[in-house]
């Protein structure tokens, strides 16, 4: 399966799980049922972890493009996530969310380019992998709870240190198939994102949606032919979150 899809299935995924238990908690909202955790909004602060399914991406602007290199693109790639999760209510349906994570992202750069010897077009791609430390803060704001089930959504910041940066490698030294594209290893980005909680008899099950963007450009233009094809590359990130709270 391509990289593309998996994203569309994530987000539709996420989406379907919204719209089917908003609707059973319409429908069924006026039934008696067994009230689960029923104690759980007079405690001001919860811990949990958080397991997740990451599409990882580039926002890409390019420079006029010169010389061989026709198109540059970027392709994202199925990662995971794992993470806890602190929470202190501010108020009884807006809560302050600090969910520090550890990312294993992957994304590919694919340069399309023109070979003036064979005067043909060639597909060339740089693989660039992510080990992400992420710190982010969000704000919640939740719907009234409708027998043992709730919907609600976050919005925030997010800072991010990539462990796995390669932004001291020597390119000179090296040929064209072995360079690689170099980034900044510090991002910082906003994030927004909607989901469904259910209250089950032991802890708290939640699926989340959220999308972060970063608003740091952090390409390093270190004169090679594939720096030299961007001006600006910035993070995108697409995450499926499941997260158990007690």
């Amino acid at each position: 399966m391509s990289a593309q899809p998996i994203e569309k299935i994530l987000r539709k995924f996420t989406l379907a799980c919204c719209v089917f238990f908003g609707c059973k908690g319409g429908i069924f909202g006026q039934q008696r049922a067994i009230l689960n955790l029923p104690k759980y909004e007079f405690d001001n602060l919860h811990f949990g972890f958080t397991l997740g399914i990451n599409s990882a991406n580039f926002v890409i602007t390019p420079k006029n493009l010169k010389d061989s290199i026709l198109v540059v693109q970027s392709a994202p790639v199925a990662g995971f996530n794992i993470g806890i999760v602190s929470e202190y209510a501010v108020q009884r349906y807006l809560t302050l969310r600090f969910l520090p994570d550890l990312s294993f992202a992957e994304r590919h750069l694919d340069y399309f380019i023109y070979s003036q010897v064979t005067q043909t077009t060639n597909d060339f791609t740089k693989t660039i992998e992510s080990t992400l430390l992420d710190f982010p803060l969000d704000l919640k704001l939740r719907s009234a709870r409708v027998n043992n089930f709730a919907a609600y959504v976050v919005a925030g910041g997010k800072y991010s240190i990539d462990l796995a940066s390669q932004k001291d490698v020597n390119n000179a030294n090296l040929s064209a198939g072995q360079q690689v594209v170099k980034l900044n290893r510090n991002d910082i980005g906003y994030e927004m994102g909607a989901g469904t909680e259910f209250y089950l008899p032991y802890f708290k099950f939640a699926i989340e949606g959220k999308l972060s963007l970063g608003f740091k450009n952090l390409l390093i233009n270190d004169g090679t032919i594939f720096a030299n094809a961007i001006d600006k590359l910035y993070s995108k990130m697409f995450l499926l979150s499941f997260t158990f709270e007690g």
